[in-house]
């Protein structure tokens, strides 16, 4: 990477997936960062945020967005609403402000991440709505590289565990059409070094770029090619042709953590065929050091970040637009309506350092410590109802921050060692919150566990009282499940200091592989 001098660079949706990882190795280059976001707390546990300025905005507040970019010298775009209703309209508005804004302060690029798309015939909604911002920024006053990628490989991204998941789980499976369609994964490292290099492109540059990987391969070979890296027997596929992109869709989210709400534009963005028509780029930024990632390399280095938990983004870190990040209604202030509580507490002997090793380990493959039937068929029912379900599981299997997403839970507060605030993401009428909290008490530890709800209209309170009957197994069982595993973890509690303190935090990789 070059050195970005005294460059400024203000990255939008550096609480998504590649926002999260385009930030440290914008640093790593050389640049100074600034970061636009919706929610400041979601960043306030990643490894960089003392090294960056963070300022809470709106893109679809001009003024916000316009005192965001005083200054700056690069702008990267790289957000989108697609799990809102009337996406398309929100995303050309967001574009038309941002590249408005960037022009009235004097910003000297933008770059955009969109994606690749054939030239003629009929795109899918998804596909438009990121050539429509494309063209509005280009449009802008402001040279802009857009750089159009196809499938994106890489420990995290949602094309990557949708294609993880159903080779997995399907030793035999009918496909669609357009598995057959012919695709140029990327890796994103390479999808990075792009990013990166676009800061420093001459002022004349003003187009879009495609950017792939060296091979071309259909959705059906990209399985077969997991499958053996991932040494699987090789996957029986029979074609058929009635699975239409929404039946498809309806059948990945029930098989993998990826939704309809992001499953459908995903497999409406395969029915076209996804290749590069040009690799222009190449005059303008060298290749990575070693060249680009083959799909079969790429496979292999996001299953060991997998397994040796270094996932440093996913998709699922950024929530949707429509879930508000507000605090939880306290007891006493509260004024709004009806407020339902299920709250539990008790001591116990084994140290706070126990206790929270467990809190702070739940949910994912540990699962909930509670009633495992009652939490898998809520999954499901949620998964049927196009939710989130239970399959999204964790960044790090270990270690938990602010903004990761947890199952159907999102780490809404984190205070390391005390206490742990989730906001439920599932489908519910109404709003919810679970919080896990642990203090040193008599010798040993109170544990204190507190479920709120705050139901929408009628069937919110009978969704309430309708679960009532259950809570006692639910939530007592969890109550005494957490505290029996931190009584067994108690005599070999690796990770703690010499002095009994918490265990030091690891620190994430944050720039390496992917």
């Amino acid at each position: 990477m070059g050195t970005g001098g005294s460059k400024l660079c203000l990255v939008t949706g550096a609480t998504g997936y590649v926002g999260g990882r385009l930030v440290p190795r914008l640093l790593v280059g050389g640049y100074r960062v600034r970061c636009l976001v919706r929610t400041p707390e979601k960043l306030r546990d990643v490894p960089w945020r003392d090294q960056v300025e963070v300022v809470r905005g709106d893109l679809l507040d001009a003024d916000e967005v316009r005192a965001a970019c005083e200054g700056v010298d690069v702008l990267y775009y790289l957000v989108h609403s697609l799990q809102q209703k009337g996406f398309g309209d929100l995303d050309r508005r967001a574009a038309s402000i941002a590249g408005r804004a960037a022009q009235q302060a004097g910003v000297s690029r933008i770059v955009y991440l969109g994606g690749v798309h054939p030239a003629t015939g009929q795109l899918s909604e998804h596909l438009r709505s990121r050539a429509e911002v494309g063209e509005t920024l280009l449009s802008s006053g402001v040279p802009t590289a857009v750089l159009q990628a196809a499938v994106i490989i890489g420990s995290g991204s949602a094309s990557f565990e949708m294609l993880r998941y159903l080779t997995e789980r399907l030793p035999a499976m009918v496909t669609p059409r357009w598995v057959s369609n012919r695709v140029q994964p990327v890796a994103v490292r390479d999808v990075l070094h792009y990013l990166v290099a676009a800061a420093d492109l001459p002022a004349e540059v003003n187009r879009s770029f495609d950017i792939g990987g060296p091979d071309v391969l259909t959705y059906a070979e990209m399985m077969r090619t997991y499958a053996a890296v991932a040494g699987l027997p090789r996957r029986l596929m029979v074609p058929v042709s009635v699975l239409s992109p929404k039946l498809s869709s309806l059948w990945i989210n029930i098989v993998t953590p990826v939704p309809r709400s992001i499953g459908m534009p995903l497999i409406e963005s395969l029915v076209s065929e996804a290749v590069c028509a040009e690799h222009d780029i190449d005059d303008h930024i060298a290749r990575p050091e070693g060249g680009l990632t083959r799909f079969r390399d790429a496979v292999a280095l996001a299953l060991r970040k997998i397994q040796r938990g270094e996932v440093e983004t996913r998709w699922s870190d950024a929530s949707p637009v429509s879930a508000p990040w507000e605090p939880i209604p306290s007891d006493p202030e509260w004024s709004g309506g009806t407020v339902y509580r299920d709250v539990r507490e008790r001591i116990t002997s084994e140290s706070p350092e126990a206790v929270w090793r467990v809190v702070e380990g739940i949910g994912g493959r540990n699962g909930w410590y509670s009633f495992p039937l009652a939490w898998a068929v809520r999954g499901w029912i949620d998964r049927l109802l196009g939710g989130v379900g239970l399959r999204r599981g964790r960044r790090d299997q270990e270690r938990l921050r602010t903004g990761d997403a947890l199952d159907w839970w999102r780490v809404e507060e984190l205070a390391e060692g005390r206490f742990l605030r989730l906001r439920a993401e599932m489908k519910v009428p109404g709003r919810a919150w679970l919080e896990l909290s642990v203090e040193p008490a008599q010798g040993g530890t109170r544990y204190r566990q507190r479920a709120v709800f705050i139901p929408r209209g009628l069937l919110g309170h009978l969704y309430w009282w309708a679960a009532a009957p259950f809570h006692g197994l639910v939530f007592g069982g969890m109550v005494r499940r957490i505290l029996g595993a931190a009584a067994r973890s108690a005599s070999s509690a690796v990770g703690t200091t010499s002095t009994g303190g918490p265990r030091k935090r690891r620190t994430p990789p944050a720039v390496r592989g992917s």
